[in-house]
């Protein structure tokens, strides 16, 4: 019998939306699931955990030196839950794809990652040759299972649930030799977080510049909308890397993405083509984002920005 425990993500006062996508696959491979909700002060956090529909129990550590998401320490304490349980699952975002593999690693065993569709509870897929094929893994039978969920390929679970609330003492202490300095948001600001936003506006490289990118920030402003780019934008300065939509950037899903001046590489069609409704803006007709495209604008997005800014 399959036993799941999440590894929950959050900011201190919000549970990120990925984690309700991981309850969705977990799901899919098994009914007990169990949820750990690790930091500091965490009651709002918890009460949200304990909300999402299917999770049995969430377990709350909290300690002050677990209070921000370091791996270093939050590993170890993961490890010594992780006993009891045949799988240990935690999204494909940037917390996950750090704090997962130290996880496998601490635990003697392979990390799979990005899963985007169950098979079994040994089996899964998951997308290779940025999304162009969808290979078939599997884990050895008795083995534990850590693996990342690829959150654009899952439905947040909804909220209904009931779980039960178990408070533990952290097992150790923080590491002294790493410390937490701080976060900056480059360029995100208040925008809502780029992997769960249900709407995105994108700028590529037709910008020109970062001063230009700021009809970008302003459109989605008015949106409230999170703000993308490509890379090519990204290389060149107009924006910070953190705001990167592709292959080496994020993989997304919102229910809508505005696509300005984005050419559409394989490398950036690879993040979004999970989107529910692609809207692509370009001055070249043929611009392989126009394949992909649900709706496509041959025209400049320095016209047409100002036009749909008035129409808002």
């Amino acid at each position: 019998m399959s036993r799941i425990l999440i590894i929950a993500e959050h900011e201190g006062q919000a549970l990120n939306l990925s984690t309700a996508k991981c309850v969705t696959c977990a799901h899919a491979i098994g009914e007990d699931i169990d949820l750990a909700v690790l930091g500091h002060r965490l009651d709002a956090v918890v009460g949200q955990a304990a909300a999402l529909s299917g999770v049995k129990r969430v377990i709350a550590i909290d300690a002050p030196h677990l209070e921000k998401p370091l791996t270093v320490n939050w590993a170890p304490e993961i490890v010594s839950l992780a006993a009891d349980y045949t799988h240990v699952l935690g999204p494909s975002t940037t917390l996950g794809r750090d704090l997962m593999p130290h996880v496998a690693a601490l635990m003697g065993v392979n990390q799979l990652s990005d899963v985007m569709e169950v098979a079994g509870p040994n089996s899964f897929r998951r997308p290779i040759y940025a999304g162009n094929a969808i290979i078939d893994v599997s884990a050895a039978e008795g083995a534990k299972v850590v693996m990342t969920v690829r959150i654009a390929s899952w439905q947040p679970a909804p909220d209904g649930g009931h779980a039960a609330i178990e408070t533990r003492q952290a097992k150790g202490a923080g590491a002294a030799h790493t410390r937490y300095i701080g976060l900056a948001a480059g360029g995100g600001g208040e925008r809502p977080d780029l992997q769960s936003a249900a709407m995105v506006v994108s700028g590529g490289r037709a910008l020109g510049s970062a001063e230009n990118f700021e009809i970008i920030y302003r459109l989605a402003d008015k949106l409230g909308a999170g703000v993308g780019a490509s890379r090519a934008a990204v290389d060149a300065g107009y924006c910070p890397n953190d705001m990167q939509v592709g292959q080496t950037g994020k993989i997304i899903s919102p229910d809508l993405y505005w696509a300005f001046g984005i050419s559409g590489a394989i490398q950036h069609i690879t993040g979004i083509k999970d989107a529910g409704t692609i809207v692509a803006v370009n001055k070249d007709a043929e611009a392989p984002i126009f394949e992909v495209a649900d709706i496509g604008v041959v025209g400049d997005l320095f016209k047409f920005i100002p036009e749909l800014e008035k129409l808002l």
